[in-house]
This record gives structure tokens, sequence and C-alpha cells, in this order.
């Protein structure tokens, strides 16, 4: 598979990563478990195949999700060469605390649960969440001690992953970052990163776009998976939802290949962040990004309804 650099980093990554979050067991926001077996062997077959790329945070699962990883790993024997794996620093989750000496914490613990030294890619996560923004900002805050990390060499590439685009931007405009994350703002059913994305290309930001399925919806239908980014939703939001599946149904394409397609096609875009939660899900993944689309169906998937106001703006957030 294709692999492209970030940002002069030297760390290359293939065009699809696998996102770890479901793997941590997160039934507050998935509405399903995810056992510790099921997860180990969905990244055992990620580690076997072709995408060189995952993704995870440190407070995934409240930790489960990089501790199934570093099992994982333990189970095949390390690292596969070439591999490279993302994880992010978060808030002290009982206090909200994102000082400096809580990113190196953060990493600490990162390190501890996968089994390694280093990691290429960190981001911050969350700081819209954290109990105080000038905390992170400050001089000596916890964006330059995230600086500091690269500047010592214990990373090679430094991130931004967040939701509230009218927060991200501005931070994304007033640090030097070779990464961001965002999550459900660009989809065929919401746009409202493009602008941002524009920003971060001109930039030369290598642009991970997550949650191309808009929390699955677009891979598993309105009829079994009736929620759009982990919120219950009525039928005047599933409509547009339905209009892709038939547009789809029309053309014999899978919707999941579609909504896939859409990210990975995009010139912006270095990596599509893809989540998955079975093995046979891998391998679902691959097949989509390769199924063949008509340029008659692309056309007519450019032509969809689309949202720009922040999907996320009512939803009722749970860590878990």
């Amino acid at each position: 598979m294709e692999q492209r650099e970030i940002k002069n980093t030297g760390v290359m990554v293939t065009p699809i990563c696998f996102g770890t979050s479901s793997l941590g067991d997160m039934p507050d926001t998935y509405g399903y478990d995810v056992s510790e077996a099921q997860a180990i062997e969905t990244l055992i077959e990620i580690f076997q195949g072709p995408v060189n790329f995952i993704d995870t945070s440190n407070n995934y699962g409240f930790g489960r999700s990089e501790t199934r990883i570093g099992k994982a790993l333990n189970a095949i024997g390390g690292v596969p060469e070439g591999f490279v794996i993302a994880t992010k620093v978060d808030r002290d989750m009982e206090t909200g605390r994102f000082d400096a000496a809580r990113v190196r914490q953060s990493l600490e613990e990162s390190l501890d649960r996968l089994g390694m030294d280093r990691v290429d890619v960190l981001h911050l996560h969350d700081p819209e969440h954290a109990r105080d923004l000038a905390e992170m900002t400050c001089d000596g805050g916890a964006f330059d001690e995230l600086f500091k990390l690269k500047e010592q060499g214990l990373i090679k590439a430094v991130g931004l992953a967040m939701g509230r685009i009218d927060m991200m931007f501005p931070l994304l405009k007033s640090y030097p970052f070779d990464t961001l994350i965002s999550h459900n703002r660009f989809s065929l059913l919401n746009r409202c990163a493009s602008d941002m994305f524009d920003y971060a290309h001109d930039q030369g930001m290598a642009i991970l776009n997550a949650a191309p399925f808009a929390g699955g919806v677009l891979a598993k239908g309105s009829k079994a998976s009736p929620r759009i980014t982990y919120q219950d939703a009525t039928e005047d939001m599933l409509a547009p939802v339905k209009q892709i599946e038939h547009l789809c149904e029309n053309h014999n394409v899978p919707m999941g290949a579609a909504a896939l397609q859409f990210s990975l096609n995009d010139p912006r875009i270095t990596s599509t962040l893809v989540g998955v939660s079975k093995p046979e899900r891998v391998a679902q993944t691959l097949e989509w990004a390769k199924f063949p689309l008509s340029n008659a169906m692309t056309v007519a998937l450019q032509s969809m309804p689309y949202d720009t106001t922040d999907p996320e703006a009512n939803r009722a957030y749970k860590p878990g």
C-alpha cells in the first residue's frame, strides 16, 4: 500500500489508519461491548495486513485500548517493522487537569501500557473537555510541553486531535503542528471541517480524517445503526443517510465503500482513520477502499446534500 510522509518528519503512513477506540470497550460511545479477546484478535489482523498505521489514546476505554494493543504486540513479538502507532496525551480524567506535568505523565502511562519506549506520532487530545484552556496555552503549558517532547527527540510528529472546529482552528493557527485529527466533521453527511482542512493543507500539515462513517451509520445502514455521530437519530436526521443508501442501491455499491472513498479520494487528506471492532472489519475496509465506483456514482455523491454545522453540538459526551 502507498505511503505518505507526515510533514517532513520521516514518518511514513498508509492512506488508511485503523482507529482503536472501540477496541478499548467503550459502550457509552458505541453502544456495544468489545471483549479483550476480540480486540486482540482484531489488532493482530491489522498488524499482519498492508496498513501500517493505527491510532489510539490514553483515555480510550480509560486505558484499555492501549493495554490491549500492548498485549497484541507482545503476542506477535513486538511492533512490525515500519509500523506506526500514534497515541494521544489526555487530561486527568478525574480533575480535568491538563498542564505540562500532565502531558509528561500521560505519555509515560501510554508507553507503559503499550510496552514501548517511544511513539512516532503524538497528539494532544480533546482540550475542549479540560478544565481550563489557559492551562494549556500559557507559557510553559501543555502545548509548550508537547513541542518540547519533539525537541528532545522523544517523538517525531506533534498533532492536535479534537472535535470543536471553533476551538481547533485558532489553535492550529497558533502552533506549528505536524498533523491533526478531526472526527465526524468531514464525511458524506457533514463538511464543517473543510475550510480548516484547506488551511492545514496549505501549511503542509498531515490531515487525518477520522470517522468517515459518521459513527457507523454510513457503514451499517440506517436500519442496523440508527445513530449519527454516536447519538440516537430521528427520522428527519436519518433522511440524508437514506438518500445515500438509495443511491448506493441503485448503483450496486456498498454504502461503506462510497463513504470511505469520499475521504480517501480527497487530495488534502493524508490518511483516513477508520474504526474497527472485529477482525472481519479489517478485510472489509480494504475491500471497500478499492471497490470500483463509476464516474456517475462519484458525481451523484458529490451532489448529495450535507450539513456544515457542528454534528456533535448537542451530544451528551461520555468518555467511556
